[in-house]
């Protein structure tokens, strides 16, 4: 009851304001604007619960962290839960995952070849589009910081939980070297599609959501 009374007042609120780059909503505008939220509420991707979207919200112990994850769909976050309100909410958070799906389905990323894997001794194994990349790894429940070292590639996701796992995101510099390392297509005008995100949106992060 809680999360649909929270969903609700998220898309009123977004009914009533401005989103950005679209100016008032009146007339017609309104309309079409309204009709992309709920498309939104409505895509696979939307996160019902705001607490969900923000990076160290809810806390994940590293016993919940072991295992092996695979990519299910696009993954975003915000650092703040004021920074997720401006952007627009749970709605704006599943278009930025709709608007990033192209991307990634171009890099040839799908649930077969996207994988990490975390041990209890902090070791992890992963492959992106099938890039082996190994090394160890150290986890900050508090504040979901993950940072994952390997001899050729160093990098620092934030956790966050989604309702069929959890999220890993990074910041869209370093998501784009990874992008950029396991694609072929490193030029490939698609990638700007998450440099445009994070200009866009204050304090975004992103990358995958991942299932057990």
């Amino acid at each position: 009851m809680k999360k649909f009374f929270v969903s609700a007042v998220v898309l009123l609120a977004l009914a009533s304001s401005v989103l950005p780059g679209c100016g008032s909503m009146g007339g017609s505008q309104g309309s079409n604007v309204l009709g992309s939220i709920l498309g939104a509420l409505g895509n696979e991707n939307t996160v019902t619960s705001v607490a969900d979207l923000v990076i160290g919200a809810i806390k994940i112990d590293q016993s919940q962290l072991v295992g092996t994850w695979k990519y299910a769909a696009p993954g975003c976050a915000f650092t703040s839960e004021n920074l997720l309100a401006k952007a627009g909410g749970a709605a704006v958070a599943a278009q930025i995952k709709t608007k990033l799906e192209p991307t990634y389905k171009q890099v040839g990323i799908n649930s077969s070849n996207t994988y990490f894997t975390f041990t209890q001794d902090g070791n992890f194994q992963a492959k992106i589009n099938g890039i082996p990349w190994n090394g160890t790894y150290t986890y900050d429940a508090a504040s979901g910081t993950l940072k994952m070292k390997s001899l050729l590639l160093s990098s620092t996701a934030f956790i966050t939980r989604t309702t069929k796992g959890l999220s890993l995101n990074f910041e869209s510099k370093k998501l784009l070297t990874l992008l950029q390392a396991v694609s072929s297509l490193s030029g490939n005008s698609s990638l700007e599609t998450i440099g445009e995100l994070s200009k866009n949106y204050d304090g975004v992060r992103l990358g995958f959501d991942m299932s057990k």
